[in-house]
């Protein structure tokens, strides 16, 4: 961790790792970086000074910290609550939230980094206990709740109690009378907001009170600053990359026009236009969330990322959900979508950031049409995932299942209106499609869904605008960044990815000189020679990987990739082979020369060349009669550049020999590598004399489970039995060698076999 000097003036490692580390439940060690323990010192200086001269109750013993969205707000509000709530001289933590989607998941987040840490209420009955149990040192509560607690408990006892307040996304529905009745209640209280997106003078309500209407009149002053700058100069979130969609021209530009609001409306939901706007999705969905590139996430084998689509009303949302549903109704399953949608009920007016608070608890207030219609489209959910929401007593579950699946990328587009633009966060989300007039705070609170750091294929966050949003975008970056912001925040154009351009006096090369290098030194299938020239390969060809990755999403990249398929092939295939050897170094005497070059591994494999491609080409091999020896090559040339195929490149090889006029291919490549796949198991098992039916159940469990379990007692059940005369350790090594060899198995036969 790069500490500061002055930190370190100040603290000793050991401090720093005793009083700032948070261990979650899988043991996993958190430190908290740099900015977000000197916004903790701050709260916590902020609570000594302010007790010592007895300056509680008022907004003097208070302040808030911008930090920006995705940069570990949680975490620093968490340790800062759990390190207030050890002072001898606090009686209580209240960690205040707004609505309960941000209730669930802040208590989730809470639990990773700390079971039982703090308690979370889904009552005012529950919350009066909470605030009467000495044990209970940090309770998680809406702001809804807190106010009714008020309401109906005047003059209790906590109200005299020494309490600290922690404001988590503290943004305007938190500023007017609830805000003002919370602060009135208590007489002894430290009041601390986080937000993402402060609340200035430019960006406030033109409603509610007007001396509660930006972030320093509510909580007092800013007391640590780190933008969206700062996080992505530090790679804590992604740049955003803007497109500007033209659909319907004069629709897209009518709100600066003179017309009514009526003909706007009218324009802009024009069935000709909302058709234009579903068709370009679907055509584009797989360009704009990379669905060829591949990676793991949790064990399971992804292809690329999933999409909010945000639009103007409820009345919108329909109609888009049913457009998707009318596209996507005859297409075959392979152009399919998982669409989904939801809102919910509000009492308020669109405000300045062009976005509404909607209550996510509450169906109740919706007009008949759009209750039907939400009750028809989660009944569509239903039948897709095989649960049974409805807009009734089933509808907070409903939002609970609707985050985790979007989390889980089984969701491929959530329509939306206003909910889980804020507060939510997924990794496996690149993509914001964008059908509504954001500004300000409430444009680069939903822009930041988009922005969470999760591997190297996703490289930014990907916003698609059907609306003229350019000069909003520009204003909000600039509003919370600096007027410099725009270069930083913002990808380069396909042009600068392309060709290069300059970052100051620095000339940044672009893809096509990159190429042009590749090939003129490395020409296709030649050997490299020397232990220089295959560093410099390596980083050349990495650099080409990372710009390409960013060029896919673009348009105009298509036709201009210069590099053919078989070409990527074969510098994919020479890249893995250097890969290997360099491994192999590592665990040799030989001079390890790995420190000063990076393999993008994660970037090679999300390139699929998968068996049901290498099938194919085995097809037309056979229907040739076995004599278009150029598609052997292609077969090879193919599996030489998977990572993931070539130790399946034996098995593949066997089966193509084995190959008569007779066969079919499809049915007798099962056969075949069921019959290779017992063959090989029972060889292991004979070969370390391990327990048949042992085996046989490790190996069909760990099939099903999609790995190799290398702890646990599963193994023993496995082994032979060693005598008690055996050196130490003998059983140890018997039992990693075997591990070793069913996780060679396992990586052969998996995803092959049925």
């Amino acid at each position: 961790m790069d500490f500061s000097k002055t930190f370190f003036a100040k603290h000793s490692i050991l401090n720093i790792l005793t009083k700032y580390c948070v261990f979650t439940t899988d043991k996993q060690l958190l430190v908290m970086r740099p900015y977000q323990i000197v916004a903790t010192e701050k709260i916590l200086n902020k609570i000594e000074v302010s007790t010592n001269y007895k300056q509680l109750g008022t907004i003097d013993a208070g302040g808030y910290i911008w930090h920006t969205t995705g940069s570990g707000k949680t975490l620093t509000s968490f340790k800062t609550a759990q390190l207030i709530s050890k002072l001898s001289y606090i009686d209580k933590v209240l960690f205040v939230v707004d609505r309960k989607d941000l209730d669930y998941q802040t208590m989730k987040e809470y639990d990773k980094f700390q079971k039982g840490a703090a308690n979370s209420n889904t009552s005012t009955s529950i919350l009066k206990r909470q605030l009467e149990d000495p044990n209970a040192r940090i309770i998680i509560t809406t702001i809804q709740k807190l106010d009714r607690f008020i309401g109906k408990n005047k003059g209790h006892k906590i109200y005299n109690k020494h309490v600290a307040l922690i404001f988590d996304e503290c943004h305007r529905s938190q500023f007017g009378n609830m805000h003002a009745g919370i602060t009135k209640a208590f007489n002894k209280y430290h009041l601390f907001g986080f937000t993402g997106t402060p609340i200035f003078a430019i960006n406030s309500s033109s409603g509610g009170r007007i001396d509660l209407k930006t972030t320093e009149q509510a909580f007092g002053d800013k007391l640590h600053t780190y933008t969206i700058v700062n996080a992505i100069a530090d790679k804590n979130v992604l740049p955003f990359r803007v497109d500007y969609i033209s659909t319907l021209h004069e629709a897209e530009n009518i709100e600066d026009k003179k017309v009514n609001n009526i003909d706007r409306e009218a324009a802009l939901s024009a069935p000709e236009r909302l058709e234009n706007i579903v068709n370009y999705i679907r055509e584009h969905f797989d360009q704009k969330t990379k669905r060829n590139s591949f990676y793991n996430l949790k064990d399971r084998r992804l292809a690329g990322f999933n999409s909010i689509f945000a639009v103007s009303s409820i009345d919108i949302a329909k109609k888009y959900y049913a457009e998707f549903k009318k596209q996507l109704k005859d297409l075959p399953s392979d152009k399919q979508l998982k669409v989904a949608t939801i809102y919910s009920f509000s009492v308020n007016e669109e405000d300045a950031d062009g976005m509404i608070d909607e209550n996510s608890e509450d169906t109740s207030g919706l007009d008949v049409s759009s209750r039907d219609f939400l009750e028809n489209a989660i009944k569509d959910y239903n039948e897709m995932f095989g649960m049974s929401y409805n807009t009734g007593s089933e509808f907070q579950n409903y939002y609970k299942d609707v985050s985790q699946r979007v989390k889980d990328r089984e969701i491929d587009i959530l329509i939306v209106v206003n909910m889980f633009l804020t507060g939510f966060d997924a990794t496996t989300l690149n993509t914001l499609w964008v059908d509504k007039n954001l500004r300000l705070h409430g444009l680069l609170q939903a822009y930041s869904r988009t922005n969470r750091i999760l591997n190297s294929i996703k490289t930014f966050g990907n916003i698609v605008c059907f609306r003229n949003l350019e000069k909003a975008t520009n204003e909000s970056i600039s509003l919370f960044g600096d007027k410099e912001a725009c270069g930083i925040v913002l990808l380069k154009t396909y042009s600068e990815y392309y060709n290069g351009y300059k970052n100051d006096e620095k000339e940044v090369r672009g893809y096509k000189s990159l190429v042009e290098e590749l090939q003129e030194k490395f020409p296709v299938e030649e050997l490299i020679l020397g232990e220089q020239n295959q560093k410099d390969f390596i980083k050349l060809y990495g650099g080409i990987l990372r710009v390409r990755n960013i060029l896919t999403t673009f348009d105009e990249f298509e036709s201009n990739e210069i590099l053919t398929e078989r070409d990527v092939q074969d510098y994919h295939s020479l890249y893995i082979n250097l890969y290997n050897e360099f491994r192999k170094s590592k665990d040799t005497e030989k001079e390890n020369i790995n420190d000063d070059i990076v393999f993008e591994m994660e970037l090679i494999k999300q390139i699929e060349i998968n068996i049901d491609y290498i099938l194919i080409l085995i097809k037309k091999y056979h229907e040739d009669h076995i004599k278009d020896k150029e598609i052997l090559i292609d077969i090879n040339k193919a599996i030489d550049s998977s990572v993931e195929l070539r130790n399946k490149k034996d098995l593949i090889e066997q089966f193509i020999v084995s190959l008569d006029i007779k066969s079919v291919v499809d049915e007798d490549w099962q056969k075949f590598v069921e019959k290779k796949k017992i063959e090989e198991l029972e060889k292991i098992i004979k070969d370390e004399n391990l327990n048949r039916d042992g085996a046989y159940r490790f190996i069909k469990n760990a099939f099903r489970d999609g790995s190799i379990p290398t702890t646990g007692t599963a193994i023993t059940k496995v082994l032979p039995p060693v005598s008690r005369f055996s050196k130490t350790g003998e059983r140890t090594k018997k039992r990693e060698s075997i591990i070793v060899k069913f996780t060679r198995f396992f990586e052969k036969f998996h995803d092959i076999s049925k």
